[in-house]
This record gives structure tokens, sequence and C-alpha cells, in this order.
């Protein structure tokens, strides 16, 4: 490393690239990332010490006792220490080389810290859009065991979150849409307006995900586990594998996926942590 590099920082681009909120595909998992990256060899690990530094009441990874940067050149600080802590467990996992696939909330963290401030409104538009159209509020027709698997994970999200927005959300019956009361949405992003980039970044990331924004809504309020709000999420999903079996390519984006939606959680739970 030069010393300019030293004072500086280390920069991560050549490593995660553009994970930047709307410069990807929603339907793009980590699994398919980490493919693009084996056409290419994988960096090799460079550090010895992986470490966190405080400063002004954030907090930063240190490699070798160097921050780290975004890939948009940002020194990459975190407002909670257990988010750090996450952080710093990830580059110390890495072996021999360094795998942005196995480093889900590295990756958020640098999309978060790159690109939720200047897509603050287009990310809350698209929250209020999802909810519109939330996926909870479509429940199947038959058979009549899937529906009650629906209903039961689903029904209680839906009314809670009815309460707290000020209104009763619409079921679908059969294919057509239904529309929400705009009060629903306009209460929705009055609770969410106000967040930090990181809370911010955390919930999108989730309803990407999840397909729902009232499903991560209920986890980010306490009404749901991280677990009950991924049961809820894969309900269909699981289904499907009951009636057909798995699918191994499918199992293993389930995984990422997953990883990527307990990164989420971890900063949501920091915040939320007493």
């Amino acid at each position: 490393m030069a010393d300019n590099d030293k004072k500086n920082g280390i920069e991560t681009e050549a490593l995660f690239g553009d994970f930047v909120p709307g410069k990807q595909d929603s339907t793009e998992t980590p699994m398919m990332r980490a493919k693009e990256m084996m056409k290419n060899d994988l960096p090799k690990r460079f550090y010895k010490e992986v470490s966190i530094g405080e400063e002004g009441g954030s907090f930063q990874v240190l490699l070798d006792g160097r921050s780290i940067k975004s890939p948009a050149k940002k020194v990459v600080s975190v407002p909670k220490r257990a988010i750090a802590e996450v952080l710093v467990a990830e580059w110390a996992a890495q072996i021999d080389k360094i795998d942005p696939a196995t480093m889900p909330l590295t990756r958020l963290v640098n999309s978060i810290i790159d690109g939720v401030e200047d897509a603050r409104e287009a990310m809350l538009d698209e929250i209020v859009s999802y909810m519109g159209n939330d996926f909870i509020c479509y429940p199947a027709s038959h058979p009549e065991r899937l529906l009650d698997r629906q209903k039961e994970h689903w029904q209680p999200v839906l009314d809670w979150a009815g309460e707290l927005l000020g209104g009763k959300f619409v079921q679908a019956s059969g294919i057509l849409a239904v529309e929400q009361s705009p009060v629903l949405g306009e209460n929705l992003r009055k609770i969410w307006s106000d967040l930090d980039i990181f809370q911010l970044g955390a919930v999108h990331s989730l309803m990407t995900l999840t397909g729902s924004a009232l499903l991560p809504l209920a986890y980010w309020k306490g009404y749901l586990s991280r677990d009950a709000m991924w049961a809820a999420a894969m309900v269909d999903e699981d289904w499907n594998v009951e009636m057909w079996g798995e699918d191994e390519e499918a199992t293993k984006r389930r995984v990422y996926r997953r990883a990527d939606c307990d990164a989420a959680g971890s900063i949501i739970d920091a915040f939320s942590a007493k």
C-alpha cells in the first residue's frame, strides 16, 4: 500500500462494484453476483488483522489499522457498534481470498453509504408503491390448505398494519388488482420519511427480498420476529416445494436471500436494541 492509501483508507471498488440502490435489478441475487465474480480470480486476502475503530460516535472497520472505503470512495462508517461487529466478522471470515458473495452486510452497508441519501425519495416512493400492491393482499383462491396457510401468516399482519396506518387493507378475490386507500400509503411514508439512511436501506432491502412492504414494517416495529417475517414471505415457495419437490438452484438462491435478509435484519436489530 502506498502512503496515500494508508492515510485515506482502503478502497473496495474492485471488490464490490456498484451495489447501489436502484442500479441493479431487484431480482438479482448474491448468487448471480458470485457466479459473475467467479469468471475472474477473487482477490487474495491482503490484511492480517480486522478491528473496530471509533470516532465521534461512529464505528469503522479497520484492516491492519486502516479504514475501508466504499466503491464510491466514502469511508465505511456505521452508527452502531453491533453493525460494525458483524462487518468485522465478515472480513475476518475471509481466509485466502475475499469473496463478496459471502459478505452480505458489507455489500448492503456499501450500497447504503453510496446511494441511499440521494435515492431517498425514490426509495420511499417504491416502498409505498409496493405496499399498494403488496403480495400478502393477493391470497390464492385454492387449494384450501394453501389458503389457510396464507391466512395464518398474512391476515394478522394485514389487521395490525391497517390499525397502525389508519385504514383497512383490501384483499383481492381472484386475479383482479385491488386499490388500497391512499391514506395507508401516506401514513407509511410519514413513518419512514425521517429514517436515517441505514434503517431506510435495511427496510428497502427487506422489501425487495420478501416482495412485501408490510412484512418488513411489522418486523421493524417488532410485531414479527425475523423468522416469522421470512416464513410469511416464503409461504408460497414452501408450498411449491412441498408439492413439487426441491430444486437445487432455487434452494441455493434461497440460502443467499436469507443471508441478505439476516444482514438487513442485523441493522434493524442494532437500532432497536436497548
